[in-house]
């Protein structure tokens, strides 16, 4: 083992370990284990950057594009009216939700599909009277199992194809993943159907009949003027039990009264931390006359009360939201958007401490008091998932077709070889752009910049560990570790491993590590490559076990109730079907 090589494992080995603690943005990390790279001199100091101009990248950041054009268009609409309706029973539900969702995510982004779709499903599971607990993993577990489909369904198979053209001379095409893919998403959709969503576990949670989500703590304030100054906080039970809101403390002059505070007389500027629904807390903040927290005021302007220009929204913070891993305070919430945090809820439990000082996890429900005209800014400046109706976009109906055809004609044309994927994709934005389906505001907004700040530095240090002979050294291995026993056990082993990285670790930076692997293992077993660039592919999208291995089961967290535990009940005999159908069809449709 040479010292580049041992340099280079090294620096994975901080990188996985940083991604896995969670603590710290894994851009930032990717990041600066590049610059790390160059400085240690593994990285050729002219080829640090060369991974932002890779195409994996560029086709990323122009499907996330093509995504928003097509929800923006009312494509999308088209597709879902007429298939929701809360009477069907919860299998055929998630058959007919979930196909939908795979079938969506084969075109656009897995985590765009679910966020058009979680709304629907939320609310058809109040008007079903059913947890959404039950249909929510299934309908995110849906989404990532379809985007194995097409070339342009998932970030893996966009950069295993990549990888394919530099060390083979030729990508992948559009449906080249499909033979392999609709055998392991169908046989995963008939378990999730069938069987999976029966493993949930069933408790009270965000998504129960009689909540549309978990209840909230909030603050109100008692402004100067108001009636009940020097009247006893117990002389406000009646109006909260009407509202069905519960008066859980209070705080004067920044602190917090602890014990009981039923007796306590009320006093101008005092702050009541009460507990319930959005709808619960206006209508008792509306029937006391109290205050919401106005943190962009000076200290001599009172509090004021929410105008009519403004409304209650319920959005999920992701991982790379501005204000994941940050208090509203720190992003400056108020004073840069008029907006205020008025709750946290996390994973259908209550965060029993000031919602502004609270720091954000990926998967909390946020309960924000915007303005009406510029909710739609808010929540695209916080990089959060809107759950108050399908999308505070506003899309355009009467541009569906017009949005259909071009992303069709398009895939079409890169399917038959007339032009490469990367044109077809940016002629879909032009047009978007000409026809009005986007703006230009919007094609900055819809490129997840996150990940293309990890392809673009993770690919250079991929290439660097492959040029030193990293990666050929792990084939051999897994070559010798494998000698004497068939292919396709080597095969195996490779997936199973990509699928545990993937559960606990970015699936971008899994498929740049594993792809050429897979490629040196089958020179050296003198086999074709593609069956485990399949492998790596099929692998590194299946994650399954934890809400951190894909953005889609981070967000369904906070408004399905589950815990981290919960999702291997039905992510792991998920996996094993996966391994079990796709070595077979892989061996079947690319033979070594």
């Amino acid at each position: 083992m040479t010292g580049d090589q041992i340099t280079l494992f090294a620096i994975f080995a901080g990188v996985f370990a940083m991604f896995a603690w969670g603590r710290v943005r894994y851009d930032l990390v990717a990041f600066a284990a590049l610059i790390l790279g160059v400085v240690l001199g593994v990285v050729p100091e002219e080829r640090a950057f060369s991974g932002f101009g890779h195409p994996a990248t560029f086709i990323v950041a122009l499907v996330l594009i093509a995504s928003a054009g097509l929800s923006r268009s009312g494509a999308i609409g088209l597709l879902t009216r007429g298939v929701v309706d809360s009477d069907r029973s919860t299998p055929v539900h998630i058959a007919l939700l979930g196909g939908l969702g795979a079938v969506m995510s084969g075109f656009m982004n897995n985590i765009a599909a679910l966020a058009l779709l979680m709304p629907v499903d939320l609310q058809t599971a109040r008007k079903a009277g059913r947890a959404a607990a039950l249909t929510l993993m299934p309908l995110s577990f849906a989404t990532i199992l379809g985007g194995m489909v097409t070339l342009i369904g998932t970030p893996p198979n966009i950069i295993v194809a990549s990888i394919r053209a530099e060390e083979l001379g030729s990508s992948f095409r559009m449906f080249d993943f499909a033979p392999v893919g609709l055998l392991i998403a169908g046989a995963g959709l008939a378990w999730i159907t069938l069987v999976g969503w029966r493993l949930i576990p069933k408790r009270e949670a965000p998504g129960d009949a009689e909540a549309e989500f978990a209840d909230y703590v909030a603050e109100l304030v008692v402004p100067k003027d108001n009636k009940a100054i020097g009247n006893r906080v117990s002389e406000l039970e009646e109006a909260a039990d009407s509202a069905d809101v519960a008066i859980l403390s209070l705080i004067r002059d920044g602190k917090r009264r602890h014990g009981a505070v039923r007796n306590l007389p009320l006093k101008a500027e005092d702050v009541l931390l009460v507990e319930g629904s959005p709808e619960a807390l206006d209508e008792f903040r509306s029937a006391v006359k109290l205050a919401f927290p106005d943190e962009g005021k000076s200290d001599e302007d009172p509090p004021s009360a929410a105008g009519s220009g403004q409304i209650l929204i319920e959005a999920v913070a992701q991982q790379g939201s501005r204000i994941t891993g940050r208090t509203a305070q720190t992003i400056g919430l108020a004073w840069r958007q008029n907006a205020i945090l008025m709750g946290i809820s996390r994973s259908g439990k209550t965060i029993r401490q000031r919602a502004r000082q609270t720091r954000v996890q990926a998967g909390d429900i946020l309960l924000l008091l915007v303005p009406e005209e510029t909710a739609e800014h808010v929540i695209e400046w916080l990089g959060c998932l809107p759950l108050a109706g399908r999308s505070l976009t506003v899309t355009q109906e009467h541009k569906a077709i017009y949005g259909l055809a071009l992303f069709a004609g398009a895939v079409v044309a890169a399917s038959l070889g007339a032009i490469t994927m990367p044109v077809a994709l940016g002629i879909v934005v032009i047009g978007y752009v000409l026809g009005r389906v986007l703006t230009g505001r919007d094609i900055y907004a819809s490129v997840d910049w996150p990940v293309i700040v990890l392809l673009g530095s993770m690919i250079p240090l991929g290439l660097a560990l492959d040029q030193t002979g990293g990666t050929a050294l792990i084939a051999g291995w897994l070559t010798a570790a494998t000698e004497g026993l068939p292919v396709w056990v080597s095969l195996a082993i490779l997936m199973v491993v990509t699928m545990t990285l993937s559960d606990v670790l970015n699936n971008n930076a899994t498929t740049i590590l594993a792809a050429p692997i897979g490629i040196r293992t089958a020179e050296q077993m003198g086999v074709s490559p593609d069956p485990f660039l399949m492998a790596v592919a099929v692998a590194a999208s299946c994650a399954f076990l934890t809400p951190i291995g894909h953005q889609n089961n981070t967000v369904i967290l906070g408004p399905g109730g589950y815990r981290f535990g919960d999702y291997w009940r039905m992510g792991l005999p998920l996996e094993i079907i996966v391994v079990a159908v796709g070595i077979p069809a892989i061996l079947m449709f690319w033979p070594l």
